[in-house]
């Protein structure tokens, strides 16, 4: 049976925008007024799809979810380990059975954007010994997209984050804040 892996990634990419955001302040300064009540944690199950050969030789299809358990590392990829639970049905459209079992797949981690530079500069007039320059107000933003292919933005990214505090230095370290942040949610 072979069964893709569609909303892991999704997961994962959640995990990582708000661990991103937690060490890196993104979530905003601390303010004097109650904090909000928090959000209802949503399910940790993702759906999956995918589809097999049946008993008659057609293309039946399988669908269910993917509950991760914990996060490893092989040296250089990101894996989610979990359980997936699948019910199958056959090309005529009757139920074949259920399976749940215990699978490992590899995480792609989503591109992260950094900002490098956010410059406002006010109006401005200038007299030059009798050549007058005004410039209206200016606002240049540059950010640098992280990612494959994109050597300029992961080495911006890498060099803006060099004096930042936190425990991202490596794939390991992910691995042990996922696993946190897991262990966290289920309580």
């Amino acid at each position: 049976m072979r069964v893709r892996k569609t909303g892991i990634a999704a997961i994962v990419a959640v995990l990582v925008t708000a661990m991103v955001a937690l060490f890196t302040g993104a979530a905003g300064a601390a303010s004097a007024a109650p904090a909000p009540a928090a959000p209802a944690i949503p399910a940790l199950s993702t759906p999956i799809t995918g589809t097999f050969t049946d008993a008659s030789g057609g293309t039946g299809t399988a669908a269910g979810t993917f509950t991760p358990t914990d996060f490893a590392t092989d040296g250089s990829t990101l894996l989610a380990n979990g359980v997936a639970d699948v019910t199958m049905t056959d090309a005529a459209g009757q139920p074949v059975g259920t399976e749940s079992r215990a699978v490992t797949v590899p995480v792609g981690v989503a591109a992260a954007s950094c900002e490098i530079l956010d410059l406002v500069l006010g109006p401005l007039d200038l007299d030059l010994l009798g050549l007058v320059v005004h410039l209206d107000r200016v606002h240049l933003n540059i950010t640098a997209e992280s990612g494959p292919g994109n050597l300029l933005g992961n080495l911006l990214c890498a060099v803006a984050g060099l004096l930042d505090p936190g425990p991202l230095t490596n794939l390991q370290a992910l691995v042990d804040l996922l696993n946190q942040i897991l262990a966290l949610l289920r309580g």
